[in-house]
């Protein structure tokens, strides 16, 4: 099992250039709404030994797309946009898991979204971005 570790859906990834484009300034970011970047708390990456299919499961401690009073005005894109220097890869999560806790069980404690990547060409594209993501927002790669 493989993780990117904070320190201080069935679909696949849609694959794009591997060349960086005019924006190589760009910073990494996350969004299920259009210029509503999310901060991603945890990931975890694992392997099916048996068909090679990789998993990933995204862990977010809250997200500003349900607590901003604007996203109503923002497009929501119908996946999960992971955008970098080189493009944009969209994301149709298989799962999103929103898990709630507190005295009366109504706040929310963090939101799991999975999805998985079949081809070898996306899941190379997809440790990119992760690599540049986690450099940019103060995180490593861990093994667990």
């Amino acid at each position: 099992m493989f993780g990117f570790l904070k320190s201080i859906g069935k679909k696949q990834a849609e694959e794009m250039p591997s060349e960086p484009s005019e924006d190589v300034d760009r910073q990494p970011s996350i969004e299920f709404f259009e210029g509503i970047s999310e901060l991603l708390s945890d990931v975890s990456l694992r392997v099916n030994q048996n068909t090679g299919t990789r998993n990933v499961l995204f862990t977010f401690d809250n997200l500003k797309a349900l607590t901003l009073s604007n996203t109503f005005t923002k497009q929501y894109s119908g996946s999960l946009m992971l955008i970098d220097c080189e493009g944009k890869i969209a994301v149709q999560p298989s799962s999103c898991k929103f898990l709630f806790g507190g005295e009366e069980g109504d706040d929310l404690k963090k939101v799991e979204c999975s999805f998985e990547i079949h081809d070898d060409e996306h899941w190379t594209r997809f440790m990119r971005f992760m690599h540049r993501y986690a450099e940019a927002n103060g995180m490593e790669y861990g093994e667990k």
